[in-house]
């Protein structure tokens, strides 16, 4: 007999109280049976309201598909409750977070720029059917039409989310698994060429404006990097221009030359060298730049084109790689495209090359 609520059994010496508790899961079927005035039978998907003929007359048949298919779907569910329940004991939270919990615990981490881009993720309409989806309840197929929806934003930022749950151990194993992942295919991107640089030049009236573009092309830096250069960051008598990268706080020091020297003299003494650039945000810095380059009609390109064009200007030039990562930080992807593809370096001879480094080639004495 088993004991009744309340009775007192010993366990290892230990009286102990036994409640025998009853509980009943209660699951809705998947699927409901009924039966056309053809007389042939049919299922109906309780979530999806979508009809499937079984092919038979026979009640008994029907039933035993029916019986079939609902305990097709009652497995995975139960097993889906056992792991809620397991998890649950240590993390509370886990049955109810959704992936917009998900969004917003990791908007928190971030700051400055990059929060703004995450800002902008929370309007994506692509991400819109998931943000109220809990987190264990998503398959693939979920993550994959909000990837068809979407763009390339789309699919890095989807892919972050992914990987911060999974590092939060929010997700017990990986929805989409790493190699399955689409790969993402950015718009090809070009260098801003030099007679394009100068057109721009000449036909804007802004000096401020002026002054920004000619330092873009001189140092190849971000475009918020440039705009927010002060005076104080020029050492006039080592001829060096040094600033903290934005981006990743790392130190940068770039010395300038004569043309560019001209174009600082030409600068505020004190404070921002660019004071009203400097305070617009970088949507309306491309926005300007972008109507100047319309007017043109020179067309794929941004103020990100300097980049390139400053390491592609660099390959060329011979300039060692070391210090092109130098100049435009360790991890640019400039550097590393046009130094592994995207720029045919001009080699001169050997005789030509030696002369220009003032190199002496001493003649080995022949033995007699």
């Amino acid at each position: 007999m088993y004991p009744r609520e309340g009775h007192l059994l010993p366990l290892n010496g230990v009286v102990a109280l036994c409640l025998i508790v009853t509980q009943e899961i209660t699951m809705k079927l998947r699927f409901r049976l009924f039966c056309r005035a053809s007389g042939v039978f049919y299922v109906e998907n309780t979530e999806t309201r979508q009809q499937e003929s079984l092919q038979t007359k026979d009640k008994n048949a029907a039933q035993r598909l029916y019986q079939a298919k609902n305990a097709a779907f009652e497995q995975p569910a139960l097993n889906m409750q056992l792991a809620r329940t397991y998890m649950s004991a240590s993390d509370p939270g886990v049955t109810a977070r959704t992936w917009k919990d998900v969004y917003d615990a990791i908007s928190k981490t971030k700051t400055g720029s990059t929060r703004n881009r995450w800002v902008v993720v929370g309007t994506d309409p692509a991400f819109g059917p998931i943000w109220e989806r809990h987190i264990l309840e998503t398959r693939a197929e979920h993550l994959l039409g909000v990837l068809d929806k979407g763009g390339v934003s789309t699919n890095v930022f989807l892919r972050r989310l992914h990987n911060f749950a999974m590092d939060m151990n929010w997700l017990p194993w990986p929805i989409i698994p790493k190699k399955q992942w689409p790969a993402v295919i950015f718009s090809p991107k070009r260098a801003i060429r030099a007679e394009e640089h100068h057109r721009i030049i000449e036909i804007e009236w802004n000096p401020e404006r002026r002054a920004f573009y000619e330092l873009l092309w001189h140092f190849g830096g971000s475009q918020s990097d440039i705009a927010c250069l002060q005076a104080e960051n020029i050492d006039w008598k080592d001829r060096t221009i040094s600033y903290q990268r934005g981006k990743t706080k790392v130190a940068a020091i770039l010395h300038f030359s004569n043309s560019v020297e001209q174009i600082l003299l030409s600068l505020p003494k004190v404070g921002n060298l660019f004071p009203k650039i400097a305070t617009q945000d970088e949507k309306h810095r491309a926005s300007e730049f972008k109507r100047r380059c319309k007017r043109l009609k020179i067309e794929g390109i941004t103020l990100h084109s300097y980049r390139y064009s400053w390491a592609e200007r660099a390959k060329m030039a011979g300039y060692p790689e070391r210090y092109a990562m130098q100049a435009l930080g360790h991890n640019s992807h400039a550097v590393h495209r046009a130094y592994a593809r995207g720029a045919v370096p001009h080699i001169p001879s050997l005789e030509d090359y030696e002369a220009k480094n003032n190199i002496v080639n001493i003649p080995a004495q022949v033995a007699s």
